[in-house]
């Protein structure tokens, strides 16, 4: 009636497997919104200085 079970280790390595796989996808999500945030400030920030400097075309030439 020594019921000694042995634990499955299969199960641990598909959970290590499924936390490092969330790991990865977090990760990069986290630079692709990062880099996509840096490239807004920085088109943006060219954006409004061309525009600022950009003569105005005024109605009576056409």
């Amino acid at each position: 009636m020594n019921d000694t079970r042995k634990k499955n280790p299969t199960v641990g390595v598909g959970v290590m497997i499924v936390v490092v796989v969330l790991i990865v996808i977090g990760t990069v999500l986290f630079n692709a919104l990062r880099s996509k945030r840096e490239y807004d400030a920085t088109v943006g920030a060219q954006g409004s200085s061309a525009a600022a400097s950009a003569p105005q075309a005024s109605g009576a030439a056409q």
